[in-house]
């Protein structure tokens, strides 16, 4: 061996250089920010900050925003770029009513075909769901809130309604951050009950109880709604004069 193929030898190998993410990984990234809530609503998504956080141009960058776009995850505005959407109340309503009608059909089709381990999957869900609610991390708490009913989707083998499903679970998250209860002990309540409900939901689940497992699906999803708060913020300066008044 010559010298310079000895030297070659010894030389470590060169580190391939890291593959770009394709577009579905870029989308998978951003939802999974503001399922997570590390993205709230209102925040800006600037081009050239999320073209260099995955290492593409700008122009791989943008259909992934038009996507989200398309979903109202994203609000893409001529000359201001896009933004974490921020939903209405009437959105809010719509979102819940949509998932009303679509998840008692899910969980019946994921009865059918669902097998231990996709039980022990919702469990373990529930489980590490109680253990974020215990050290107070709630964001990772609503997180897991929304794989507990995405899990029950992939299972359902419905492609379909699965996809709108991931849709609704992200604006979900968005009408969360928005209108949950400003009270770390309200939101901690919150989780608390949807902890319960869901080990309530998949006790009818082993039962292959459909009808039961469908009703309590639709009152879990409208306890969650009810407990928006969907008052507008006053729209008048407040008297000062009479808050400051002295009490008699």
């Amino acid at each position: 061996m010559t010298d310079g193929a000895a030297t070659r030898a010894l030389r470590p190998p060169r580190p391939r250089p890291a593959a770009l993410p394709s577009e579905g990984d870029m989308y998978d990234r951003l939802v999974s920010a503001i399922l997570d809530h590390r993205l709230p609503p209102g925040t800006k998504l600037v081009e050239d900050k999320l073209a260099a956080a995955f290492g593409v141009s700008r122009t791989r960058v943008r259909p992934v925003l038009v996507r989200l776009a398309s979903e109202q995850v994203v609000t893409l505005t001529p000359h201001r770029g896009a933004v974490i959407a921020e939903p209405t109340v009437q959105e809010a309503r719509e979102v819940f009513e949509a998932r009303r009608l679509i998840e008692p059909r899910l969980v019946a089709l994921f009865i059918a075909v669902a097998g231990e381990a996709d039980m022990a999957r919702l469990r373990v869900c529930i489980e590490d769901e109680e253990a974020a609610r215990a050290a107070g991390d709630m964001r990772r708490a609503i997180r897991l809130s929304g794989d507990f009913h995405l899990h029950i989707a992939q299972a359902a083998r419905h492609a379909t309604l699965g996809r709108i499903l991931r849709e609704l679970v992200s604006r979900t998250s968005l009408v969360l951050m928005t209108y949950s209860p400003s009270h770390a002990r309200a939101r901690a309540d919150a989780t608390a009950c949807g902890c319960r409900e869901h080990r309530a939901l998949l006790d009818a689940i082993r039962l292959r109880d459909a009808p039961e497992a469908g009703r309590r699906m639709i009152d879990h999803l409208q306890r969650l709604e009810a407990q928006l708060e969907v008052a507008p913020p006053p729209s008048d300066a407040p008297d000062l004069a009479s808050l400051l008044r002295p009490v008699a």
